[in-house]
């Protein structure tokens, strides 16, 4: 008997896009992050940029759509993109 198993989708929730004038903060943790590149390589719209130490750094902030890619893609989960306002920020 069929139980279902394998044949619906677990859908996992996604950050809104917003506009490019809510401001955005990008914590990177320096001690953790080993300057692999793949955010700046897996950003959509090229809103990153290696700094001359090879870690990631804004290009562009106001391209960010706030998608998490570069956060989702990190192995070291040594980057984070925080929207002002957002629910992360309001538990602070």
């Amino acid at each position: 008997m069929d139980k279902g198993v394998g044949t619906s989708a677990v859908s996992r929730p996604r950050a809104k896009r917003t506009s490019g004038d809510r401001v955005k903060r990008l914590q990177v943790y320096r001690s953790w992050c080993k300057r692999c590149g793949i955010c700046v390589a897996f950003c959509p719209k090229g809103a990153l940029e290696k700094d001359p130490e090879g870690f990631p750094r804004w290009r562009d902030p106001k391209a960010c759509v706030a998608c998490r890619m570069c956060e989702l893609r990190c192995p070291d989960f040594a980057i984070e993109v925080q929207e002002e306002g957002s629910t992360d920020e309001q538990a602070k």
